[in-house]
């Protein structure tokens, strides 16, 4: 149907309108359980499927974020299950890292093969640290500290009780069990982490909320929330730098606001639907889901790099 179908004069795109937000939907739907926004699968999508292949499509990514990720946060603030200390330690690691990020991209890494290697063997790696949870024998590390983690109704809907607010230290309860991570720590993580999110747009949630789990051994409960409205956060900074600040010449970085609104339309729906249901979902599943999300990710970087130093 002709009619359907619509050319995005920014970014260039012709693609018929029900197919991002429904491609945006199913993403989010999984990804928002875990903390991820999805912006990362989106990324390959759009450069594979719907041909964007310009700096620009980091910045049209981010825009679905600002437009999807509301939904998530929503609901989890709902619920009483966002760490508010975890976003602020978060926002204030990635956000430097963003603005690096971004200079790194424009100007030193247009198009970075060696750049996705180096990423793609953290992600393995990453994925590696979920997936021996699992190895046979292997005891699942905090296993005690977990215990009181079940997914009934009246147990997943108990809220996070903030106990202990520092400069080195955070210390915050939830469904009886005490959980602390090292503030300095989560901050140098996250500087890390927003560099990689600035140079390829996908927010940083991609990287943070699976190292709060294997690195920090925080549950996936406690996590999501979190590490989505730091995304928010960041990729608020990140739309900002590509639409206002300069550029090499003949380098599109400005975002295609038209198709990144078109992609939250369907993330938004997708993403609260994801946070209402994630309680139902034991915290073994979601861990799998965040390793595979993980080696999704590497092994399509490996593949990105392999296709451009080939030719």
């Amino acid at each position: 149907m002709d009619w359907l179908t619509v050319t995005f004069p920014v970014s260039g795109v012709q693609t018929a309108l029900w197919l991002p937000p429904l491609v945006a939907f199913a993403i989010s739907f999984l990804t928002s359980m875990v903390g991820i926004s999805g912006a990362f699968l989106l990324l390959p999508f759009q450069m594979s499927v719907l041909h964007y292949t310009t700096p620009s499509v980091s910045a049209t990514n981010l825009v679905f974020n600002l437009v999807a990720i509301p939904g998530g946060v929503y609901r989890y603030r709902r619920e009483g299950r966002m760490v508010w200390a975890l976003t602020a330690v978060l926002a204030v690691g990635t956000l430097p890292g963003i603005a690096i990020g971004y200079f790194l991209r424009v100007h030193y890494l247009p198009d970075p093969q060696t750049f996705k290697l180096f990423v793609a063997a953290v992600l393995l790696y990453i994925a590696w640290r979920v997936f021996a949870e699992f190895l046979p024998g292997k005891k699942p590390a905090a296993a005690s500290a977990n215990r009181n983690l079940h997914t009934d109704p009246a147990g997943a809907t108990a809220a996070i009780r903030t106990l202990h607010v520092s400069p080195a230290r955070v210390t915050f309860e939830y469904q009886g069990a005490r959980y602390s991570f090292s503030v300095p720590g989560m901050l140098s993580l996250a500087l890390l982490v927003g560099i990689v999110g600035g140079i390829y747009g996908i927010g940083g949630g991609a990287i943070i909320a699976p190292l709060c789990i294997t690195v920090f051994r925080l549950p996936v409960y406690t996590v999501a929330g979190a590490a989505l409205a730091a995304t928010l956060l960041t990729s608020v900074v990140g739309v900002l730098f590509y639409s206002l600040l300069p550029a090499p010449a003949d380098l599109p970085t400005r975002p295609d606001w038209a198709l990144g609104a078109l992609f939250g339309l369907g993330g938004i729906a997708g993403m609260y639907l994801g946070a209402r249901l994630q309680k139902y979902v034991p915290q073994s599943a979601l861990k799998l889901l965040v390793g595979g999300f993980m080696s999704l990710l590497a092994v399509r970087y490996v593949v990105s790099a392999i296709q451009e130093i080939t030719g």
